[in-house]
């Protein structure tokens, strides 16, 4: 653990219950009783105006088995103070702080370390979705999917942008689900499989279909937002995902196969150098010399040659991306389940 990180537990095998609990929250924390099946990780910034109407919903609407792992992701606004207050009275909690900003896919991660369930569900603080939603994406992923992901039904602001970015995700990594971005719920698997980097946990779901996880979906509902302002706005925010698009899609495509891919190309742009160098000689002996035309023949077979380079070079780092993971493999079967990769200080 970091130095910039605080994880604390929330007590529900020590704290007494009081009398301030809901029937719910005694259901969810019903100390001895039930094990933990389905950590609920709420990465939130800056959100205090919802802390107690969110943890309160928690509390009511998730049975027996669950946990929430609530993470303050350097929030400046009272809202670590606030889940600290919530904690005192709901055992189902755990805490996690980021001493500041670091993003929500570290946020994800810091939760995930500290999470005791083997199904995960990633929950927004902003009160947008219902908490009954995990619950049917949980019975949904007993069904036999590994990875359970929403279809967003309400009214939203951003309609529009997500859903070309949603048909150009399904496009790019030809998977058969509507929204790639919203509620998801999977099993403990698939993040200790998948690598993510910063801004990378819209692609959870491409990412763990790529590594061959069975990925379901059900329609969830959309609240309008109650507090504060989304964190994840405006239009840079929608070229930075552009730009994640094509590198998620890159990896999953192109580091597959690289020499199959860049090969390809080369060997079009060489063959294509080939037949302009045999045109430009053939003019030349008719006396029709055209130096434009070599100029292409040079550009072709230099781009060719390029390609298979890429192409190589990619091979290289795709056998060593397998013999890292076959490390990590064979350490988790010796060791027991490994911590998933990710640094928290960003």
């Amino acid at each position: 653990m970091t130095d910039n990180q605080i994880i604390e537990p929330g007590a529900a095998e020590s704290r007494p219950q009081s009398g301030s609990e809901s029937a719910g929250d005694a259901a969810l924390a019903d100390a001895g009783c039930v094990p933990v099946e389905v950590s609920v990780i709420v990465p939130a910034y800056n959100e205090v105006d919802s802390v107690e109407l969110l943890i309160g919903e928690l509390a009511e609407k998730l049975g027996p088995g669950y946990e929430v792992v609530y993470v303050d992701d350097g929030s400046f606004d009272g809202t670590w103070g606030a889940v600290q207050r919530m904690a005192e009275k709901h055992r189902f909690l755990k805490l996690c702080r980021h001493h500041r900003n670091q993003g929500k896919t570290a946020a994800i991660l810091t939760g995930f370390r500290a999470a005791s369930g083997d199904i995960i569900s990633v929950f927004d603080a902003d009160l947008q979705f219902d908490p009954e939603d995990v619950v049917r994406q949980v019975a949904k992923l007993k069904e036999g999917f590994d990875v359970v992901t929403g279809e967003k039904r309400g009214h939203y602001d951003k309609r529009f942008v997500s859903s070309v970015y949603n048909r150009l995700a399904r496009l790019v990594f030809q998977l058969n689900v509507k929204d790639i971005n919203a509620l998801k719920t999977f099993r403990r698997e698939v993040l200790e499989e998948i690598h993510l980097r910063k801004d990378w946990h819209r692609y959870i779901v491409p990412l763990a279909a790529a590594r061959g996880f069975a990925v379901g979906e059900i329609p969830v509902l959309l609240r309008p937002r109650r507090f504060g302002n989304p964190k994840f706005s405006g239009p840079f925010r929608i070229v930075i995902g552009l730009f994640d698009l094509v590198a998620v899609g890159f990896q999953t495509t192109f580091m597959r196969k690289p020499m199959l891919y860049f090969g390809s190309l080369g060997s079009l742009a060489l063959g294509a150098g080939l037949l302009a160098g045999l045109v430009a000689i053939v003019l030349r002996l008719f006396g029709h010399g055209f130096r434009p035309l070599l100029y292409l023949v040079i550009l072709l077979v230099v781009a060719g040659l390029v390609l298979f380079a890429a192409g190589l070079l990619g091979e290289s780092l795709a056998t060593i991306s397998d013999r890292v993971e076959e490390i990590e493999k064979r350490l988790k079967d010796e060791g027991g389940r490994m911590k998933p990769e990710g640094r928290s200080d960003g």
